[in-house]
């Protein structure tokens, strides 16, 4: 389907559901292109989309379809980010109010269960560069005023509006209890994969408890280098669509793509409970279905995505038959850990289950004792880069009958 038609339906179904300024429902079978996880044995898993964009700065839809597009993608919670100096619609959209579109989309979320947040994105040159403040209270307070006779080009009012030191803004927005992330530390005008280097700058907002995570996914790419940095630094991981067309666009979710999104382990499903998670640093980053976290978040989110649900013994043919369940909209692919002795008589030693889906297993390594056990490599997850968790999957067993 092409991006005309695509956007023909969408818009169709935006318009369908929304007033100007009301709310907005997203009913309908949303199966295929829902985003979903189960809740951990500790924490609820709350998937956010914490850096998106509408009309009121760089995005080219209004903040009503950002929520229609998050509650058909399954989100817990969004952020519509909105650049506080690049203003690139100012002539056509003047808005000196920079919670507009934070107001807009909460109205258009009210009454349903989708955590709209009010964020916006602090946006300077190097060494700087772009930063997502989330959970602020007035996103006002963080942009200098600009005089009047700047006019409409939106260079000269991104000059004028960027004089104001980048770090006074992310002062600023800590003043209001904000958690700030760095955007995209490999992109800059002149390169989209530049080395992603702690600069003196974070170095130092992060050394004072001021910058508090790192995007290792934003759009289309994940970078290596910013997950190391996040490691070394321990900064927060996140995943985020940085959408600015219709998701439907840019994530293809009718041929079975996803924006990336973070899953953050809260203590409760609310606007608190995802800011404590975040400032914890309780996130997992979900990309390309590539499950990305630190070891201790990542575990128990596996665990509580794959389940060995059935183990028989089948004395007739001498094996052991397993079912395992997948409890993800992504797909698990497994390998034998290393060292284990387990065989399989239907499957190498890759095993694929599909999102939502079961897949049968027969086991012909002998297994003498009450209790199967089964060692997993998750391909489909990484702890850092280049590292897969381990899983480890049990099952008790009836006892072998005796002669």
């Amino acid at each position: 389907m092409n991006h005309p038609a695509i956007a023909a339906l969408v818009l169709t179904f935006a318009a369908s559901h929304t007033l100007a300024h009301d709310s907005v429902s997203a009913d309908g079978d949303n199966a295929a292109r829902t985003i979903s996880f189960p809740d951990t044995a500790d924490h609820h898993t709350v998937i956010v989309d914490l850096h998106t964009h509408s009309v009121f700065s760089d995005g080219h839809v209004w903040p009503n379809v950002r929520v229609a597009e998050a509650q058909r993608d399954g989100l817990d919670g969004l952020a519509i980010t909105e650049h506080l100096e690049w203003q690139p619609h100012r002539a056509h959209l003047p808005h000196p109010d920079r919670n507009a579109a934070f107001q807009e989309a909460a109205d258009a979320a009210g009454g349903s269960d989708l955590l709209v947040i009010n964020g916006t994105e602090i946006t300077r040159d190097p060494p700087a560069g772009h930063m997502n403040a989330v959970f602020v209270t007035d996103a006002n307070a963080l942009v200098a005023p600009v005089e009047e006779d700047v006019g409409d080009d939106p260079g000269a009012y991104y000059q004028a509006a960027a004089a104001w030191p980048a770090r006074e803004a992310v002062l600023a927005a800590n003043d209001q209890g904000a958690f700030v992330f760095w955007n995209h530390a490999w992109w800059s005008r002149t390169s989209a994969n530049a080395p992603v280097l702690m600069t003196d700058f974070h170095a130092d907002l992060a050394h004072l408890g001021k910058l508090h995570g790192i995007e290792i996914a934003n759009g289309q790419m994940y970078s290596e280098a910013a997950h190391r940095l996040a490691l070394a630094q321990d900064l927060t991981l996140i995943g985020t669509s940085d959408v600015h067309n219709l998701v439907d666009w840019d994530y293809e979710p009718h041929r079975g793509g996803h924006r990336p999104v973070t899953l953050v382990l809260a203590e409760e499903r609310s606007h608190e409970g995802v800011k404590a998670g975040l400032f914890a640093g309780r996130t997992a980053v979900l990309f390309r279905h590539i499950l990305i976290g630190r070891r201790q978040h990542l575990q128990p989110l596996l665990e509580a995505g794959l389940t060995l649900d059935e183990a028989a013994r089948d004395t007739r043919r001498e094996v052991v038959s397993v079912t395992l369940r997948n409890h993800t909209s992504s797909p698990f692919r497994l390998r034998s850990a290393p060292g284990s002795e387990q065989t399989f008589a239907m499957h190498a030693d890759l095993v694929d289950i599909a999102p939502h889906a079961t897949e049968q297993l027969s086991v012909t390594s002998e297994v003498p004792g009450p209790t199967l056990t089964l060692e997993f490599e998750v391909l489909s997850a990484l702890t850092a880069p280049g590292a897969h968790p381990r899983l480890t999957l049990t099952h008790a067993l009836p006892p072998v009958a005796s002669d």
